[in-house]
């Protein structure tokens, strides 16, 4: 919002008051408008927009008080700036109660009056700015706009999408690199909670002391550079959400604290002894295997329970192999526009090889490497010239081993071989559903049938 631009309403039942008022904020470039009265107000706000409201707390047919709560019941996002003659507490306290965004005694000191105007509209302008980013980050994290029509990533999509506007605590699991912050993103944007704020920690990447005030902050002279008291991170997503990333990295002494933030909804700053009520719901992820590290000691089993009210596994890019050209061209479509190039797609040779790569990095690495192959594409398509060496190439010692393809005796082992024990492998891991042993295997169910009859 231009500030020069905006439309102000002077309320006031004091015509030379109301007069000197039109004139001066007019003089600073401001739209004015004026009404004697509040409900005169309340009819043109109802009638036409106005970007602030300047009004008088004294008048005789509707005082300014019960005027403030009619324009907020009809238009919340108006700051109001309400004048008193009386610099009375009570009248200040009950105008901020009832939505004022602040308030002015009379007389007014005018340096002081055309300050808080702009404060005031600017304010109205962010709040405006980040209602608009809500809005597009409620549509980008859409659950109908996640990349995937695999049946694993559709029924990841459909659980998500269940459990978002409950309370539940998730614990989201799957390799490094397949979208676990994405669907936390998803859920807490499809929540009843998606007005407040979405709070993400990397327990990987802090030490035990710097994690313990990240997420619960600390007083002034805690430790060593504490100069000021810090809000931590459940504090600051009160109301909303808080994703802990990499969970299975933190330290016994932590997941104690944690355990007892999450079940008694309080916490304490480090150097603190005030406890803080917090309403913040937790969303959790790890590459680990907690079920194993809660075996081996290293992980709380009551924590486990209590971050395990539901699990969600993000399936790694190997088993969604129908999802790599779609993900491939949304790429591609983003660092083409980011870096001002007009690629129209891949080549056939070059998507081949995307779809055969085994991606370890998974979704992560995909990302890297279009970007990659986007900024050095010379033509309109990108090709395998402009794709990693690890994908183009077997690189020495990885995917399969030469000694895998030999019999124990040391002879080399047949392509048929190979193939029939990778369609058995499949049908194994598959329980025999020949549809999922065929997805697994990257062909058709048809093709899969005809090898089974010729073995």
């Amino acid at each position: 919002m231009d500030d020069k631009q905006a439309h102000i309403l002077v309320v006031d039942d004091d015509p030379g008051h109301r007069t000197t008022l039109e004139t001066l904020i007019n003089s600073w470039g401001y739209r004015v408008e004026s009404a004697g009265d509040g409900s005169d107000a309340v009819e043109r706000v109802t009638d036409q927009p106005v970007d602030l409201i300047l009004m008088d707390v004294r008048m005789t047919i509707m005082d300014g008080l019960e005027a403030l709560k009619r324009i907020k019941a009809y238009n919340p996002a108006i700051p109001v700036l309400i004048m008193t003659a009386y610099s009375s507490v009570e009248s200040a306290v009950d105008a901020l109660k009832s939505g004022a965004y602040d308030y002015l005694t009379k007389p007014l000191d005018f340096e002081a009056l055309k300050f808080t105007i702009e404060r005031a509209i600017e304010h109205s302008g962010l709040k405006a700015e980040n209602k608009a980013l809500k809005e597009k980050l409620s549509r980008d994290f859409d659950m109908a706009h996640i990349i995937g029509t695999s049946r694993p990533m559709q029924e990841l999509i459909d659980m998500a999408a269940m459990i978002a506007p409950s309370e539940a605590t998730v614990l989201i699991t799957g390799e490094s690199g397949t979208g676990k912050e994405l669907i936390a993103k998803a859920i807490h944007y499809n929540s009843r909670r998606k007005e407040h704020p979405l709070v993400v920690v990397n327990c990987a990447a802090l030490t035990e002391t710097l994690l313990e005030s990240e997420l619960f902050g600390h007083e002034k002279g805690a430790f060593t550079g504490a100069d000021r008291r810090r809000e931590g991170r459940f504090k600051q997503a009160d109301r909303g959400t808080l994703f802990l990333d990499e969970i299975g990295e933190t330290s016994p002494l932590m997941q104690a604290k944690l355990l007892r933030a999450i079940q008694e909804k309080e916490i304490q700053r480090v150097g603190g002894e005030d406890t803080i009520q917090v309403d913040v719901r937790i969303l959790t992820a790890t590459n680990r295997d907690l079920d194993a590290e809660v075996g081996a000691g290293r992980f709380r089993e009551d924590l486990y329970y209590r971050l395990n009210v539901v699990t969600l596994q993000a399936p790694p890019l190997r088993n969604r192999l129908d999802d790599i050209p779609l993900l491939a061209q949304h790429f591609m479509a983003i660092y083409a526009e980011k870096n001002r190039k007009g690629i129209k797609g891949f080549s056939p040779v070059a998507m081949d090889m995307l779809l055969k790569y085994g991606w370890p990095g998974n979704v992560r690495e995909l990302e890297n490497a279009v970007e990659r192959a986007v900024i050095l594409a010379a033509g309109d398509y990108l090709t395998e010239k402009d794709l990693p060496l690890s994908i183009t190439q077997l690189p020495a010692g990885n995917n399969r081993d030469a000694e895998a393809l030999r019999h124990p005796a040391g002879k080399l082992r047949s392509l048929e071989e190979l193939e029939k024990e990778a369609i058995l492998e499949a049908l194994e891991a598959s329980q025999g559903n020949k549809s999922e042993a065929a997805r697994i295997l990257g062909i058709n169910r048809k093709t899969l049938h005809k090898k089974l009859k010729a073995f």
